[in-house]
């Protein structure tokens, strides 16, 4: 359990691992930035592939966790652990293929929103349930994904968009059938891979120089509603009417 890592070639293949749902707590937001920050900075690493094992992708932070908690520290350890794990994706020095099954939701989307390619099964499906745990985040995210209006209907109703739709909109490079998606994030990885690295790396840096969107300076924004929500006691209400299932 945690995140693992393992070599194929020039590609390494980060797992979160996390059960039942990957919903990961604060350390392991943290682990996960490490690892793939770590694997940006290995010369004989080219590629990057962030996948899951279990029943889903990513169900977002842990709520148990920030609820069995006194004071603000889990949320605080939560947001700044998020912050890290999804600023790792997007600043890491190569490029990485995100492999998405089952359900990515709220930090998922954070992660997969700043890949650079994502593979999804045909099961997956995508969304950021915020509004209803009394937290915002990862619009900026969602925004990467689909078109502002239907971002925004997608964020104030807290519903899911499934992989085929993200393909409709060019997000989500190719859906595969679930037992052909490791081999088929790694078939685009090792075709990356095969590129000279001193090209794709300056070709990652280059990208992210002439993105539209702050995603760090974005999100830290959207973030700073969740701590309000939070001194409001609205977040507290919804985190144990999620817990006791309404």
């Amino acid at each position: 359990m945690g995140i693992l890592t393992k070599r194929d070639g020039h590609v390494e293949v980060v797992t979160v691992d996390f059960p039942p749902v990957n919903a990961l707590p604060v350390r392991g937001w943290f682990d996960l930035a490490d690892a793939i920050t770590q694997a940006g900075r290995d010369p004989e690493v080219h590629v990057v592939v962030l996948r899951a094992e279990g029943r889903g992708f990513n169900a977002g932070v842990d709520i148990k966790e920030i609820q069995r908690s006194a004071g603000y520290d889990a949320l605080v350890g939560a947001n700044r652990g998020c912050y890290a794990a999804f600023g790792a994706v997007y600043d890491c020095a190569v490029p990485v293929v995100a492999a998405v099954h089952g359900f990515c939701l709220g930090g998922g989307i954070g992660l997969v929103g700043n890949a650079d390619v994502i593979i999804a099964s045909e099961d997956a499906t995508f969304g950021v349930p915020e509004v209803e745990r009394g937290a915002l985040g990862a619009a900026t995210h969602l925004a990467r994904l689909v078109p502002q209006h239907l971002m925004r209907t997608l964020y104030f109703t807290a519903r899911k968009i499934t992989a085929a739709e993200l393909h409709a909109h060019g997000s989500v490079y190719q859906v595969v059938p679930r037992a052909e998606l490791d081999e088929a994030a790694l078939e685009v990885a090792r075709d990356i891979a095969k590129k000279d690295p001193r090209v794709i790396r300056a070709a990652k840096e280059a990208l992210n120089g002439i993105d539209t969107q702050q995603v760090h300076r974005s999100y830290r924004f959207e973030q700073g509603f969740t701590f309000e929500l939070n001194l409001l006691g609205a977040s507290d209400e919804a985190r144990e009417e999620f817990l006791n299932g309404r």
